[in-house]
């Protein structure tokens, strides 16, 4: 029976460009996860878009000196080519200024008010005089009151990961003008009272702590216990979406509060640009739905108590039929099924700084190397449970001497000789050897084996699992060497080169969620004809959709393709050509010589 799948992807700041962090901490897995319930056939809906209302939109805007919004529109349609070119196959990646998003955040806020769960509370926020406004919390930083880092932000520290209050900050300063004197001055906010939730957060947590990554888990369940405080959900700025009460003109909806609510509400905005407008209740109001939320550790507590939170507090909020916004149902919403947050991945052994442009940047290196090759590193090296490390001496290695020597060479040389020497069709092989079946067979259970820490999101050891048969398969090769048996025994050559072409197949759809790009490859090189997964395409809709320019995914030709293969003796093959380039030595020197140069200041067109 299908089960129905919600992939919910962190939604990135539409204030730079996207860089290797972000495709290691949640885009990446959060792809090969849905590509492979895809596979197996499984209803996937995969979300996220651009935050459009983060203060640091704001900041970029005025270091520019342009319009918060020419800043997340240019991010946002350059998010969309890097995406696309890496091979992130959103059924929609959409951004939070649609109208859509706008309105269903409305009246999150509406109904969580109207069931008791905020409050008015003035509160003590940092003014600048020079500025005469409140300064949002980006704008201030300081000296953080928990682990002193000297350069921590007002609303959370990059260095302890803690969310602080920005006027406890030691020695507090402007960002943007270091002899502003700033003061803490009181201003009225709505705060959505996190307390009233801790027994049913705790209990949802202890539902889910056997699937669960630990790390997970264990932070969360610290939060609680320190104790819920409640926490502001409107601001003092004048970019965001308008907090739907009279007198309230001056301030919006605090984007934390707002942004979460994205995987829901580009679910709404997909089926209404389908023509099925309640096709998202298949998985916001089915018990037996899993939603997966893709994020990286430094989001843990919006998404394992904040999110839960507004979502136990609406208790079904929108009917989704694009006429009556606000309409509501009696049955919750769905909470998220698993967290599987990841790690950090640092570079060359340091932190990812955007201000020392201690940076990989997604758009730079996918111009010069090929995406399977970028996604097959971050996989192998993937942050899972602990902080990991991306190295160009690692890229190189990885690449030259796995995914070209090991399994590019196999498909390239076996798929080369059978087409010269077998007149460009699958041979047939009369009855197998017991060498022959028993290698089959392990390709065959790779699809257990794979596909079970697929399911558990231990998706890189599910690569490893995967990579292990491809050097199981080249072993069988040495050893049945039918480039040599061709000579003199040619029936016995046919015997080894169908059963490698066969394994090649099983082992390329294993595969495929990682490499989808060269996956097509091969699948056509061995005679099929299709897509694997399906496709994708950036698209601009109609204003009566309440949607602007996105990605969408068609990935109805994956269905069902997550299972054994039984390639056809006689099917005619196409001629094949390399998979993989093979990378220079000098590339690894030359990668981190651009590491803390200046940042290359890219044009925004307006």
């Amino acid at each position: 029976m299908p089960k129905f799948i919600h992939v919910s992807v962190a939604w990135p700041y539409a204030n730079g460009d996207l860089h290797i962090g972000h495709l290691a901490g949640a885009y990446l897995p959060a792809d090969i996860f849905a590509r492979y319930h895809r596979l197996k056939g499984n209803y996937v809906l995969m979300v996220s878009g651009s935050d459009s209302h983060g203060t640091p939109i704001s900041v970029e805007a005025d270091k520019r000196g342009v319009s918060a919004r020419s800043i997340f529109e240019h991010y946002h349609e350059r998010f969309l080519l890097t995406q696309q070119k890496v091979g992130i196959s959103y059924d929609l990646f959409t951004h939070t200024d649609t109208e859509n998003h706008h309105k269903v955040a409305q009246d999150f806020f509406l109904r969580l008010l109207e069931k008791g769960h905020l409050f008015k509370q003035t509160q003590q926020l940092m003014y600048s005089e020079q500025e005469k406004r409140f300064l949002p919390d980006r704008y201030v930083e300081g000296e953080c009151y928990i682990c002193h880092y000297p350069n921590a932000r007002g609303d959370q520290c990059d260095n302890c990961g803690n969310l602080l209050d920005a006027t406890q900050l030691i020695h507090p300063r402007n960002r943007n003008r270091p002899d502003d004197k700033l003061i803490v001055r009181e201003s009225e906010h709505y705060f959505i009272d996190l307390a009233q939730f801790e027994p049913e957060l705790l209990k949802y947590l202890d539902t889910h702590a056997h699937h669960w990554r630990p790390q997970v888990i264990r932070f969360s369940r610290n939060f609680i216990e320190d104790g819920l405080q409640g926490r502001p959900i409107t601001r003092d700025i004048d970019w965001g979406i308008d907090v739907p009460l009279p007198g309230w003109q001056a301030k919006k909806l605090y984007v934390w509060f707002e942004a979460v609510m994205g995987y829901f509400t580009a679910s709404v905005e997909w089926a209404h640009n389908i023509g099925k407008p309640d096709a998202w209740k298949d998985w916001w109001y089915n018990p037996e739905a899993e939603i997966y939320n893709f994020i990286g550790k430094d989001n843990i507590p919006f998404h394992t108590i904040i999110w839960q939170s507004e979502l136990m507090g609406v208790d079904g909020i929108y009917n989704g039929d694009g006429d009556s916004i606000g309409k509501r149902y009696d049955a919750p919403l769905q909470l998220p099924y698993d967290v599987p947050a990841n790690e950090f991945m640092n570079i060359e052994g340091d932190k990812f700084s955007k201000s020392r442009n201690w940076a990989i940047w997604l758009p730079d290196i996918l111009d010069r190397y090929q995406p399977d090759a970028v996604r097959y590193y971050v996989a192998a090296v993937m942050p899972e449970t602990s902080d990991t490390d991306y190295s160009w001496e690692g890229f190189f290695n990885r690449v030259n001497g796995e995914l070209l020597a090991a399994w590019g060479n196999l498909v390239n040389r076996m798929l080369s000789f059978a087409y010269k020497r077998f007149d460009g069709k699958v041979p047939t092989p009369g009855d197998l050897t017991e060498a022959d079946q028993a290698m089959i067979a392990k390709a065959e259970a790779g699809f257990e084996e794979v596909g079970a820490l697929l399911e558990a999101v231990k998706l890189r050891d599910a690569l490893n699992a995967a990579m292990t048969l491809v050097r199981e398969a080249n072993g069988y090769l040495d050893k049945r060497e039918p480039w040599k048996r061709i000579k003199d025994d040619p029936e016995d050559a046919a015997k080894s080169v169908y059963t490698i072409l066969r394994v090649i197949d099983n082992l390329n759809i294993l595969l495929a969620p990682y490499l989808p790009f060269s996956a097509q490859l091969v699948h056509e090189y061995l005679g099929y004809d299709g897509q694997i997964f399906g496709e994708q395409s950036i698209v601009s809709y109609d204003e009566a959709t309440r949607s602007h320019k996105g990605l969408v995914y068609d990935g109805s030709g994956a269905i069902g393709r997550w299972e054994k293969r039984a390639l056809p003796p006689g099917q005619a093959l196409r001629e094949p050509k390399a998979l993989y380039v093979k990378l220079d030595p000098e590339i690894i020197e030359q990668e981190r010589a651009k590491l803390g140069a200046p940042l290359d200041e890219r044009e925004i067109v307006i």
